[in-house]
C-alpha cells in the first residue's frame, strides 16, 4: 500500500473515531450490500429504469481525458466519483450542471478533501471540445483543472459519444441542424452520478438543478465509509500509530 493510501486511512480516522465502532462507519444498506446510501424513495426500480441507477454497476467505459492526455477507466475509480454530461456551447442546462459540481469541488478545496473524490465531466460533442477549448471553458467556468481530481472526459467521435453517453448512461442528446452548422446545438437530457469507491452507483440525480447541498451530504456519507475501509486496511502498527495520534490530539501525517 501506498503513503497516499496510508494518508486516507489517517484522514479517515476521525469520522471512525466519532462512529465509535467500524459497523456504524461501515453500515451498508440492508437491501443491497454493494451501496451505502440507503435506496431512494422512487416509483420504480433500478432494473425498470432506462438509465443505471441505484446500485447497479457503473458501465464500464474508458475515455480519453483530453487536458490530461491519458485514459480513463469509469468504473476503476479508486475513491468516490461524480460524473455528468455537457457540451461547451450549451447556454441553458449545462452551465449549471457543471456550477454544481464546480461548488462541490471548491467545498472540497475549503474542506481538504480533494484526494477523496474525482469530477468526471463528460462531453457528447467532441467534435467541438477538444482540449484547447476544454482550457478555455474551465477558465470560464472558474474550475480548477490543474487538480488530479477533476478530468474532462471525451469520447474520441460523435458516434463514440452517442455509444457512450445515450447507450450506456442513459443522457439522450440530438443535434440541431441551423443554417450556421459552426453554431450547431443539442437538445439533451440531464444527469448526474454520484458512484462509490467499488464502481456501483449511489445516486443518479435526474435534474437540470442539483442540490449542491444534498449532494456534497451523501458525498460525505460515502467518503466517511471509505476512509474507515482505508484504516482496517492499514498494518496493525499504522493502526496503532493512528490510534496514539487520535489520541492525543497530534496529526498524524508528521510521523509518516
Amino acid at each position: 500500500m501506498d503513503r497516499r493510501n496510508y494518508l486516507h486511512g489517517v484522514a479517515g480516522v476521525g469520522a471512525f473515531a466519532t462512529a465509535g465502532c467500524l459497523g456504524s462507519t461501515l453500515s451498508l444498506d440492508d437491501g443491497n450490500p454493494n451501496v451505502t446510501l440507503s435506496e431512494p424513495d422512487r416509483e420504480y426500480t433500478s432494473e425498470e429504469l432506462p438509465y443505471p441507477a441505484w446500485g447497479q454497476r457503473v458501465p464500464d467505459v474508458t475515455l480519453p481525458a483530453s487536458i490530461a492526455s491519458r485514459t480513463v477507466t469509469v468504473r476503476d475509480i479508486e475513491t468516490p466519483s461524480i460524473v455528468t454530461f455537457f457540451y461547451s456551447h450549451c447556454q441553458t442546462v449545462c452551465p449549471i450542471l457543471i456550477q454544481t459540481i464546480r461548488n462541490i469541488q471548491a467545498d472540497a478545496i475549503e474542506n481538504d478533501y480533494t484526494d477523496q473524490i474525482r469530477f468526471l465531466p463528460t462531453t457528447f460533442d467532441p467534435q467541438r471540445d477538444n482540449a484547447t477549448r476544454l482550457r478555455e471553458y474551465s477558465k470560464m467556468m472558474n474550475i480548477v483543472v490543474d487538480d488530479a481530481n477533476w478530468q474532462f472526459l471525451r469520447p474520441g467521435s460523435p458516434e463514440r459519444a452517442k455509444a457512450v453517453v445515450d447507450k450506456e448512461f442513459g443522457v439522450t442528446f440530438e443535434r440541431t441542424q441551423p443554417e450556421d452548422m459552426d453554431m450547431y446545438m443539442f437538445a439533451h437530457s440531464a444527469l448526474t452520478y454520484l458512484i462509490n469507491a467499488d464502481g456501483y452507483i449511489e445516486r443518479a440525480y435526474r435534474t437540470q438543478t442539483p442540490d449542491v447541498t444534498r449532494i456534497i451530504t451523501d458525498l460525505k456519507t460515502l467518503r466517511n465509509r471509505w476512509n474507515g475501509v482505508q484504516f482496517w486496511r492499514l498494518p496493525v502498527e499504522l493502526r496503532s500509530l493512528v490510534g496514539v495520534c487520535w489520541y492525543y490530539s497530534v496529526d498524524c501525517r508528521l510521523h509518516l
